[in-house]
């Protein structure tokens, strides 16, 4: 008997294969007359390598081709990095599933092993993300922060090839793709506070394609969904992506959900941080109410300075 083919939507690159491979294996298993085939699609962000993210501009820089294939429907649904994904979807899509989180932590990355407080205080870091610059300026003012592009592969190249002294990238891509031993250090949210989405899969589907989101319901994870739900809230209200410094970490504790947040100038002289508590049933309210918090505190000058006509 023919088995039913399902297209999967993803970027090309080592770990997002291994993410939609993950996913596939998941749906094969459950539903045996099922087989899944990955489509590779290159994204905006994958073709412009030599610039930094917060130079290329606009939102979904790694998501939007992918989605114009679903629109289309060329691919049945996608496969994302949660932080990859803006918090406005396209008319007619929508998140089905986020999956259980892997580990939420920025990891470093060093040359000799060393941990951040080991580093000399003139070191090298490369990173891609001005939040992870933002955090890391903010405690060790001496750091060079270097622009640092590319998949993960290619990252761990760079440094070993390059004069910088270590990287920062996420835990959880290192742990997925079995490097792990690489890693010099789990880096503590209370020193870094993770991209928002960061570590979980999103499964992006048509709204109105029931089969498909029948089908891949069962990969949501509720804590997952109501942590993160919080979150993008939070970044929805502050209006911000990859140009800003924008931080949040959600997580449920016997029953109640901790949301904390930041915002900080890209030079990290500036970083406003709070948290807030509440009750899971109401993730969008508690990110709206942190966000606001983070405003009245004077969130909206330090976004003014980046974008002059936000708030």
């Amino acid at each position: 008997m023919e088995k039913d083919i399902i297209r999967i939507g993803t970027r090309s690159s080592k770990l997002a294969l291994w993410q939609a491979n993950w996913v596939k294996a998941q749906i094969e298993n459950r539903y045996p007359e099922i087989k899944c085939k990955l489509e590779k699609i290159k994204t905006k962000g994958d073709r412009i390598t030599d610039v930094p993210l917060a130079k290329v501009g606009g939102k979904g820089l790694f998501v939007k081709e992918i989605e114009d294939a679903l629109i289309r429907a060329k691919i049945d649904f996608a496969v994302h990095s949660m932080k990859d994904v803006p918090t406005a979807l396209p008319e007619g899509l929508q998140i089905i599933a986020i999956t259980g989180r892997e580990d939420f932590r920025d990891a470093l990355i060093s040359k000799n092993n060393l941990k951040l407080i080991d580093m000399p205080p003139d070191s090298r870091i490369g990173t891609s993300s001005l939040r992870r610059q933002a955090q890391l300026l903010n405690l060790y003012p001496g750091f060079q922060m270097i622009p640092l592009r590319g998949n993960l592969d290619t990252r761990l190249k760079k440094l070993m090839t390059s004069s910088l002294d270590a990287i920062v990238v996420a835990g959880a891509g290192v742990k997925r793709l079995d490097l792990e031993c690489r890693i010099s250090e789990y880096i503590s949210p209370d020193i870094m506070l993770p991209a928002i989405g960061q570590g979980a899969l999103g499964i992006e589907s048509r709204i109105d394609d029931n089969r498909i989101n029948e089908i891949v319901s069962f990969l949501n994870s509720t804590d997952s969904e109501i942590a993160i739900t919080a979150e993008r809230q939070f970044l929805e209200r502050l209006g911000g992506g990859c140009q800003v410094p924008i931080a949040a970490l959600g997580e449920i504790y016997n029953g109640v959900l901790s949301l904390s947040g930041i915002v900080s100038s890209i030079d990290g002289k500036i970083l406003l941080r709070d948290s807030i508590q509440g009750s899971p049933d109401n993730p969008t309210v508690l990110g709206e109410r942190l966000a606001q918090r983070l405003l009245d505190k004077g969130a909206a000058e330090i976004l003014r300075e980046i974008y002059p006509t936000a708030y």
